[in-house]
């Protein structure tokens, strides 16, 4: 089932068990193990926040492993007691308990992330830099900063930037402009914007492998017109030789697969002519499959 194999760019939402895809990504009666393998013959990589909240079961990572193929990349966050506790410690038991329930994915696993809270600023580099040096040199990682000393172009900035990649980790692109730029006022966007962070964009490549998450709002024109810069920086990593990861958000995420696909599109088309066309959806192979019914009259 392994897609994408050549693709330079890997695509992906923050999740792949939303039964709202059914129909149109999904097959129309799929269940949560079919929507995974279904997701993954469209894209990439998915990002990982539920471990972010609470490790999976044994048995669940398993079942992941077996229907991932080797070339999918899952983006699991470590979790919130390691990165959000009152220090980052390499040796607490979480961090231990993380990596042996995730080694089954073996190669499928990573970047990990490292989603730092707000409260850790420039203050916290020298703790980052041990606790970083301290993880696994199998996995790739990357770090989210929250912190607004961190997006100034100051010396804070680059000695962080430094750090990251003298060590080939990247840090990761948080985009919620177009989120913020929102006029709807549905309940998801509302909480969407009340809970995601309203932070500058600096659109670094730190490593091989860059990563973008871009959180829109409930119009996919909209979203489409605040992604054109990234479909040319996209471009530019590409023609670089770097791998980038691009991950799309929408505040139900209902929206998601939708914008994901045309960002692709418009990025083959205007910029990229040598991408792959992307896979098919699996929902809507099957609605094209079905018998058309036809009038008696």
């Amino acid at each position: 089932m392994a897609v994408l194999n050549d693709n330079p760019l890997r695509l992906g939402c923050t999740q792949w068990s939303d039964p709202a895809w059914r129909g149109s990504l999904y097959d129309a009666g799929s269940d949560a193990d079919e929507r995974l393998a279904q997701y993954c013959s469209v894209f990439g990589a998915v990002e990982g926040n539920t471990t972010f909240y609470s490790l999976p079961s044994a048995d669940r990572v398993a079942r992941w492993a077996e229907l991932m193929p080797t070339d999918f990349r899952f983006c699991a966050k470590l979790p919130r007691e390691v990165s959000h506790g009152a220090r980052l410690d390499p040796q607490s038991v979480e961090l231990r308990q993380f990596f042996a329930r995730m080694a089954v994915l073996e190669q499928r696993l990573g970047p990990i992330w490292l989603q730092l809270p707000q409260r850790f600023g420039p203050s916290g580099l020298a703790e980052l830099t041990r606790f970083l040096d301290q993880l696994p040199s199998e996995f790739d990682y990357a770090v989210e900063v929250r912190h607004l000393d961190f997006f100034r172009k100051d010396p804070s900035e680059q000695q962080l930037n430094r750090q990251l990649h003298q060590r080939g980790i990247e840090r990761i692109v948080f985009d919620t402009r177009a989120l913020f730029a929102s006029a709807d006022q549905s309940s998801a966007t509302l909480e969407a914007q009340e809970r995601k962070p309203r932070l500058p964009v600096h659109a670094v490549a730190l490593s091989s492998q860059p990563v973008v998450r871009f959180v829109g709002g409930m119009d996919n024109q909209a979203n489409l017109q605040a992604l054109q810069p990234w479909l040319g920086k996209c471009a530019e990593w590409l023609n670089e030789g770097r791998r980038p990861m691009v991950f799309m958000h929408t505040p139900d995420n209902r929206l998601a697969p939708q914008l994901a696909r045309r960002f692709y599109q418009q990025l083959q088309q205007q910029w990229v002519p040598t991408l792959p066309d992307m896979p098919s959806w699996p929902g809507e192979l099957e609605a094209a499959q079905q018998p058309q019914q036809v009038g008696l009259f």
